[in-house]
C-alpha cells in the first residue's frame, strides 16, 4: 500500500509538471506587451536628429507613469557643461513624461540628454542620447546612461532584500513547520533558534532598507543613508511605507513569538492572528516590487503573495527539519507523524510555486525570445536551481525508502521535499545500517537547503532586474519611435566590432521619413564610450530578402560630422536589411547589419 501511494504521488507530480508546461507554452506564445520597467517611447527633439532651430526644452516620454527628481533629466552642451534652466516637471501633467527647459542660447553642436526615473515598481532606471544643433560636432560628455544607481548602495540594498528574504523564509517556514506540522517539544525547542535568528535578520534589513531608499531613490552615495531630507523623502514613498509597514507586523510577530505563540496549541485567535500576520508580511514584497505594475496587478500580486509564502514554507520548513535531524536528542526523537505532515506540505508548497512561477515568469518574460535577455537568463538560472532541489528530494526520498527497509529498535525517521509519504509505526528490531541511512538522509537535506540558498540568490537579483518584456521593449523603441506631430522619422542603432584597440561601437542610421520612397539619410558613429567619431569611410546598404530588392547603395557622403544622402529610394513596404560597412583605418573594417521597418 505505501508502494501505491508513493507512485501515485509521483504521478501526480509528474502531471502537474506536465499541465504547467504545456501552460506555459501557450501563455508565452500568446503574451500581451507591457512591462514593469519604465521604457522609454520617445522624446522631443528625437534622438539623434540635426535640428535647425535650438530647442526651448527637452521632453522625454515613457510607457508608464514615472517618478521625478531633482536631475531626472539633464541636458549637457558639447564641452560636458549643463544647460538646463531648471528642475523637470510632468510635461503637461502627464505622469508618464518628464520636461526641463533648457537655456536659450544653445549653440552648434551636439548635446547630450542624460535621464533617470523611478518606474512605477520603484526601481530606478536610467539612459541617455544625443541631438544635435546646426551641424553634429565632437562631445565630451558621454552618450552612455550612468549607472541608475550609486553601485555602492546598489551592492548594500541588494545585500539587504537577500537578507530580507532569508529571514522570511525562516520566520514563515519555521513558524510553519512548528505549528502545522507538530514535530514535538524537543524539536520546537530546537527550531526557536533558527526562528528567533529570522525574526533579527528580517528586522534588521527592513531598518537598513529604509535607510538606503532614500540615496537609491535619489542616486546618491551611501552617506545619503542619514541624510534627513533623504529619509523624509523615502519615508513618504510606496516601497518606504511598505518597509514601515513591515516593521510594524516584524513588532506584532516578535510579541507573539516572545509569548511563544507559535506553538501549535496556540488556539484558533492565535492562529488566526499569526496568519494575518503572515500574509502582512508577504504583501509588503509584492505592493513595492514588479507586481505593482504593468498587467494584470491584481492577479500578479496574489499570486506574488502566494509565490513568496510558499517558497518560504518549502525553505524555511527544510531548514527547521534538517536542524531538528541533527540536533534533536535522541531520547525525544521527531515525531514521525511530523515529517509525514511536512511532506504534504512540501508537495503542496512545489505546487504552487510551479503554478505562479509560470504567470510570473509569463509576465516578466512575454516571448520566448526574451530568454535571450539577462532576465531571461536568471530565470533560467533559478529554474534549474529549483530542478536540483527537487533532485536532491528524490534522494531524500531513497534513503527513506532504505532507511524503512532497515530493522531497527525505534521508530524510523522520514522526510521530506515533495511526497506525501508516511512513517512505519512501532518499534522493530535494530539494524547496523540505519546511521548509514540516516546519514545519507541528512545530507540529501542539507542539499536541499544549500541549493535553495542559491535560489534565494537567484530570486533577490530576478526582483531588482529589469524584466524581459521591459528590455525587448525597450530594444524595439531603440531601434524604431515616432513622435507625434513631428515627421516621422526611423532611428536605428547598430552596433560594430573590428577586433582591434578602440574598434567597438554604434553606427547611428536616421532615415526620414522611413517610409516608402525617397528617404534622407543620416548616420553617425558613437565610440565606446559614447562620443563621437570621425572615420574614413562609411557605406550603408538596403535589401528586402522576402521581395529578391536590393541591395540599394545609400550613396553616403562625409558632411564634415555626420555621413547623409538625399537619394535614397526604397520601393517597397516591410523589413530591410540595412547592411553597414564601417572602415575605421586604412586595414580595419567590418561589415555589420540589422533590420528595419519600413512603413508604406
Amino acid at each position: 500500500m505505501e508502494r501505491r501511494r508513493t507512485e501515485r504521488s509521483g504521478r501526480v507530480t509528474r502531471a502537474l509538471l506536465i499541465v504547467v508546461a504545456a501552460q506555459a507554452g501557450v501563455l508565452l506564445g500568446g503574451a500581451a506587451p507591457a512591462s514593469a520597467h519604465a521604457v522609454l517611447t520617445s522624446s522631443d527633439p528625437r534622438a539623434g536628429t540635426v535640428l535647425k532651430t535650438a530647442p526651448k526644452e527637452v521632453t522625454v516620454s515613457f510607457d508608464e507613469s514615472v517618478a521625478l527628481a531633482e536631475d531626472s533629466v539633464r541636458v549637457l552642451d558639447p564641452d560636458g557643461r549643463p544647460v538646463t534652466a531648471g528642475d523637470p516637471v510632468h510635461a503637461d501633467g502627464a505622469t508618464d513624461t518628464a520636461r526641463v527647459p533648457v537655456n536659450g542660447d544653445l549653440q552648434e553642436g551636439t548635446y547630450t540628454v542624460s535621464w533617470r526615473v523611478l518606474s512605477a515598481d520603484s526601481h530606478a532606471v536610467s539612459g541617455a542620447f544625443t541631438f544635435s544643433v546646426g551641424a553634429p560636432s565632437q562631445t565630451r560628455a558621454e552618450a552612455t546612461a550612468e549607472p541608475a544607481v550609486d553601485p555602492a548602495v546598489n551592492v548594500l540594498y541588494g545585500v539587504g532584500r537577500y537578507i530580507a528574504y532569508a529571514g522570511l523564509a525562516l520566520v514563515i517556514g519555521v513558524a510553519v513547520f512548528v505549528a502545522v506540522c507538530r514535530p514535538g517539544a524537543a524539536a520546537a525547542r530546537v527550531a526557536r533558534g533558527p526562528l528567533v535568528a529570522g525574526w533579527w535578520a528580517l528586522t534588521l534589513s527592513t531598518v537598513a532598507l529604509l535607510l538606503l531608499r532614500g540615496p537609491y531613490a535619489s542616486g546618491d552615495g551611501p552617506g545619503g543613508a542619514f541624510d534627513p531630507g533623504l529619509l523624509r523623502d523615502a519615508v513618504g514613498s510606496r516601497p518606504g511605507i511598505a518597509l514601515m509597514a513591515r516593521l510594524v507586523l516584524l513588532v506584532s510577530a516578535g510579541f507573539l513569538l516572545r509569548r511563544g505563540r507559535f506553538e501549535w496549541k496556540a488556539g484558533r485567535r492565535w492562529t488566526a492572528l499569526g496568519v494575518a500576520l503572515v500574509l502582512g508580511l508577504a504583501a509588503t514584497w509584492s505592493v513595492a516590487e514588479h507586481a505593482s505594475a504593468g498587467i494584470q496587478v491584481p492577479v500578479a500580486m496574489v499570486s506574488s503573495v502566494l509565490h513568496l509564502l510558499a517558497m518560504a514554507v518549502w525553505l524555511g520548513g527544510l531548514t527547521a527539519l534538517l536542524l531538528t535531524l541533527y540536533r534533536v536528542p535522541p531520547d525525544e526523537p521527531l515525531r514521525p507523524a511530523a515529517v509525514a505532515r511536512f511532506s504534504r506540505l512540501a508537495l503542496a508548497s512545489v505546487a504552487v510555486l510551479t503554478a505562479t512561477g509560470v504567470y510570473q515568469s509569463w509576465r516578466g518574460l512575454g516571448s520566448w525570445e526574451a530568454f535571450a535577455t539577462s532576465y531571461g537568463r536568471l530565470l533560467v538560472l533559478k529554474i534549474g536551481a529549483v530542478v536540483l532541489m527537487l533532485v536532491a528530494a528524490s534522494y531524500s526520498r531513497s534513503w527513506t525508502e532504505r532507511l524503512r527497509t532497515v530493522p531497527r529498535e525505534e521508530p524510523v525517521l522520514v522526510t521530506v521535499g515533495g511526497g506525501d509519504q508516511s512513517p512505519p509505526t512501532g518499534p522493530v528490531p535494530g539494524g547496523s545500517g540505519t546511521d548509514t541511512h540516516r546519514r545519507g538522509l541528512r545530507r540529501s537535506v542539507l542539499a536541499e537547503v544549500v541549493i535553495g540558498v542559491l535560489v534565494l540568490a537567484a530570486t533577490t537579483v530576478l526582483t531588482g532586474s529589469q524584466p524581459g518584456r521591459a528590455a525587448t521593449e525597450s530594444a524595439a523603441a531603440e531601434t524604431v519611435s515616432r513622435v507625434p506631430g513631428q515627421p516621422d522619422v526611423s532611428l536605428t542603432l547598430i552596433p560594430f566590432d573590428t577586433d582591434t584597440p578602440g574598434g567597438r561601437g554604434k553606427v547611428q542610421v536616421t532615415l526620414e521619413p522611413g517610409r516608402v520612397g525617397r528617404n534622407v539619410v543620416e548616420a553617425v558613429i558613437f565610440a565606446a564610450d559614447g562620443s563621437l567619431v570621425a572615420i574614413p569611410e562609411l557605406r550603408l546598404t538596403f535589401t528586402h530578402s522576402a521581395r529578391n530588392v536590393g541591395p540599394l547603395d545609400a550613396r553616403l557622403a562625409d558632411q564634415r560630422g555626420y555621413w547623409g544622402s538625399d537619394t535614397l529610394d526604397l520601393p517597397l513596404a516591410g523589413t530591410w536589411t540595412i547592411r553597414a560597412t564601417v572602415r575605421i583605418s586604412d586595414i580595419d573594417q567590418v561589415t555589420v547589419s540589422k533590420n528595419v521597418k519600413i512603413h508604406p
